[in-house]
């Protein structure tokens, strides 16, 4: 027997007026609740509609399925961590390196933990649904943004800054993700974010330095 088609991950139609924002902010709210207290296995869209207020037909205007709706609510949380490192990266041009790597780690982290309650949840999704194209597009958009920070490094030239931007956004989008099957605690999410930094600035420095002794090499 053939299994049947797979069911669509699209939204039915964008909310556009202030009343529709509204409702579908509270459809994003409450799944994150439901995923919270019972975990992606047994949420349904009957339980969303009910915690955010609206009957499942309003629901069905937006999302046509369970799959759907926790694929929109996981590209939400990519797409707000991808803002946050743009902002981050955008904020910290023209600083030390360390302040670039700290800006970049303290981002990501403390975005993860404004949903630190949720996260175990939504790295479950994860393994549900094919959310690569989810995944590689905010890690475009965090490498652009970080490669345009460092090229502005006010403490030397820094070789290759794409791949760099492209090595610091593989590490933090594949480390951060290893804390996400347990909630972090306030202290742990600050230590996690201390060892992270020295990692990204140590790395950072070694780029640099190893410019250097490029160029020494070549002049002998």
């Amino acid at each position: 027997m053939r299994p049947g088609p797979s069911p669509s991950l699209n939204p039915r139609k964008s909310p556009r007026q202030g009343r529709s924002i509204a409702t579908v902010k509270a459809i994003f709210e409450a799944t994150l609740q439901v995923l919270r207290a019972d975990g992606p296995a047994r949420l349904n869209t009957t339980r969303v509609a009910r915690r955010a207020g609206v009957s499942v037909g309003t629901l069905y205007q937006y999302f046509p399925n369970k799959q759907a709706l926790l694929f929109a609510a996981l590209e939400r949380h990519l797409a707000m961590l991808a803002d946050a490192i743009e902002q981050a990266c955008d904020e910290n041009r023209h600083v030390p390196l360390e302040a670039m790597a700290a800006a970049v780690v303290r981002a990501y982290v403390q975005t993860r933990m404004v949903q630190a309650e949720v996260t175990p949840a939504l790295y479950l999704v994860t393994r549900e649904l094919d959310v690569r194209p989810l995944a590689e597009l905010a890690a475009q958009r965090s490498e652009r943004a970080i490669e345009a920070m460092l090229v502005t490094a006010n403490e030397g030239h820094l070789t290759h800054p794409h791949v760099i931007a492209q090595t610091l956004t593989a590490a933090i989008y594949g480390t951060v993700p290893a804390f996400c099957p347990r909630v972090l605690s306030l202290a742990n999410s600050r230590e996690a974010e201390r060892q992270l930094t020295v990692m990204f600035h140590s790395y950072l420095l070694a780029q640099q330095s190893g410019t250097a002794e490029t160029k020494s090499a070549h002049v002998r």
